[in-house]
């Protein structure tokens, strides 16, 4: 049986990664353009500084999606539920 909280948390994640890849289409349909109207311009390359930093920041996103909690965290989180649950 699958319990409330399980389906809140499935939600949660699934909300997650569709944000990530909202993230992901907007940093490669800009920097598609970006990079097109730096090539068309041709004063210098600019905009790979743009692709470096948005790149960390998709990449940033990409961990905190995808990558698991550390298990310090995990127990600080459920000793955190716990408390104000019960107040």
């Amino acid at each position: 049986m699958v319990h409330q909280h399980q389906v809140e948390a499935a939600r949660r994640r699934v909300a997650a990664i569709e944000g990530f890849y909202v993230h992901l289409a907007a940093y490669l349909g800009v920097m598609l353009i970006l990079t097109a109207l730096n090539a068309s311009a041709g004063d210098g390359w600019w905009v790979q500084w743009v692709w470096f930093g948005w790149g960390i920041g998709v990449v940033a996103h990409a961990i905190a999606v995808y990558a698991s909690k550390p298990q310090f965290l995990v127990n600080w989180e459920r000793r955190k539920f716990r408390e104000i649950v019960r107040r």
